[in-house]
C-alpha cells in the first residue's frame, strides 16, 4: 500500500464542473494508517484503513477552507489546522475531502512516515496561505 501527497485526479475534473465551492462547501480531513492506498486515483471518502484509537471518530475532523485568493499569478486555497486532543493512534497519511458534495476527494496527504500520538494532541499543521505553499495552488 502507498500514500502519496497529490491533488485528486477526479477533484481536477469536478472543479472545472464547479462541484467544489470553497465559499460554502464544508470540508474534513481524515487519517488513514500506512496500510492505506491514498493516491491521485482517489475519488471518494473511504472507512478503508482509517485510523482507529482513542480520541479519532471516523471521517475526521472538520476544517476550513481560507479564503480563496490570487496573488503572482496563482489562485489559492488552503484549510485550517485539524487537532485531535487526548488521542492515542498512529497515523501515515489523510485525505482532505467534501462533505458537501458526497464526500467526493480532495487531496490526499503524505507524512512521509508513521505519525503517533500517545494520549496527547495530534495536530496536523496547514502550510502557510500564499501563493507559493498554500496546499492548493492553479498555477
Amino acid at each position: 500500500m502507498a500514500i502519496s501527497q497529490v491533488l485528486c485526479t477526479s477533484f481536477k475534473k469536478e472543479l472545472l464542473e464547479a462541484t467544489h465551492n470553497f465559499g460554502s462547501h464544508g470540508f474534513k480531513i481524515a487519517l488513514y494508517t500506512d496500510a492505506a492506498t491514498l493516491n491521485a486515483d482517489t475519488t471518494v471518502y473511504s472507512t478503508d484503513n482509517e485510523v482507529s484509537g482513542t480520541g479519532y471518530s471516523a471521517g475526521g475532523e472538520v476544517i476550513t477552507a481560507t479564503t480563496v485568493s490570487s496573488g503572482d499569478g496563482v489562485g489559492f486555497v488552503n484549510f485550517s489546522n485539524a487537532t485531535w486532543a487526548s488521542s492515542s493512534f498512529t497515523a501515515r497519511g489523510a485525505l482532505i475531502y467534501n462533505t458537501s458534495a458526497s464526500n467526493k476527494a480532495v487531496m490526499t496527504l503524505d507524512f512521509g512516515d508513521n505519525k503517533t500520538s500517545n494520549n496527547s494532541t495530534f495536530t496536523v499543521a496547514m502550510p502557510a496561505d500564499t501563493s507559493t505553499t498554500a496546499l492548493i495552488r492553479i498555477t
